[in-house]
């Protein structure tokens, strides 16, 4: 399943068959991926599509969501991310990196590394986690002609946009942006930061677009199972920072264990096993690909 070992799909083929199960009858369910070893175990889990998270990827570099990522640390790590897994990815890109030109910038860059969708908000700089206080917003207008730009010069990457207005101007006003951010262009639609099952619904009977809907967690909104979503019609789920949570806390958890057991040996039956590894990184068709690599024995495992 990785880099070189089968056929890739270019970005307009992943752009394509991200909207085509973004339309499908039921909830797209997309996994939040923060390297390509997450990414790999989403597609063996059985998720069709993953989600590159600007907090997942700012907490993996040891810095807050604060709009501290560049351009190119995205773009690097949606491309491993996609290398691996050849699976369609959206992609957070925060505010596009400035004003306009500057998003005509990030997509075009998105696209050469063959992002399916971008994700763009409508705060401005420094911004905030959507689920956290103090946000401030831009105007309709202006994220309008980031909207646009997208479109003129990025057409085959399919747009989330994404308002935080739902704390700040309530949600008619959030239902007036994104009546607007679809005029302009966006192809799915994205409220953050709502209560619960109820506002779904609000949104869902007033956007003709799909709706997106985030469950993150210790936020503000509502677990909703993918069911209730079903229910209601909500295109698609995003669970943005799961894995990276997951992770920490295991890693926390085997760093706790070696120091004090003085091994890693009481944590082995939590771990992925070199079989498994190798595996995944279908270490085997790379071997069969250079004659010159002795092919891998696996050692006996210690008990």
């Amino acid at each position: 399943m990785t880099w070189l070992t089968e056929e890739r799909k270019d970005q307009r083929q992943l752009a394509e068959e991200f909207m085509s199960q973004v339309e499908a009858e039921e909830t797209l369910q997309v996994a939040g991926a923060h390297d390509g070893m997450s990414a790999l175990l989403a597609r063996e889990s059985g998720f069709k599509a993953l989600y590159l998270s600007g907090g997942a990827l700012s907490a993996s570099k040891g810095i807050p969501d604060i709009g501290l990522l560049t351009i190119d640390d995205v773009a690097h790590k949606a491309q491993e991310i996609i290398r691996a897994s050849n699976m369609p990815v959206l992609v957070d890109i925060d505010n596009g990196f400035g004003e306009p030109l500057n998003v005509a910038r990030t997509c075009h860059q998105m696209v050469e590394v063959g992002v399916a969708a971008i994700q763009i908000e409508d705060q401005k700089i420094p911004k905030k986690c959507g689920h956290l206080n103090g946000k401030q917003l831009i105007t309709k207008e202006d994220m309008v002609k980031k909207l646009q730009m997208i479109k003129k010069i990025s057409p085959s990457l399919k747009i989330v946009a994404r308002s935080d207005a739902f704390a700040i101007e309530g949600m008619e006003g959030m239902l007036n942006r994104l009546k607007a951010y679809t005029a302009a262009g966006a192809d799915i639609i994205f409220p953050e930061a709502m209560t619960d099952l109820e506002d779904f619904k609000k949104v869902k009977s007033s956007i003709d677009i799909p709706v997106l809907a985030n469950m993150t967690e210790f936020g503000k909104t509502d677990y909703i199972s993918k069911e209730s979503f079903d229910q209601i019609g909500i295109n698609l789920v995003i669970y943005p920072v799961s894995s990276l949570r997951a992770a920490a806390q295991s890693v926390k958890e085997l760093y706790r264990t070696i120091l004090e057991e003085g091994s890693q040996k009481p944590f082995l039956d939590k771990m992925q096993t070199r079989k498994e590894l190798y595996e995944i990184l279908n270490l085997r068709e790379y071997e069969e690909m250079d004659n010159n690599i002795s092919k891998t024995i696996l050692p006996q495992d210690k008990v």
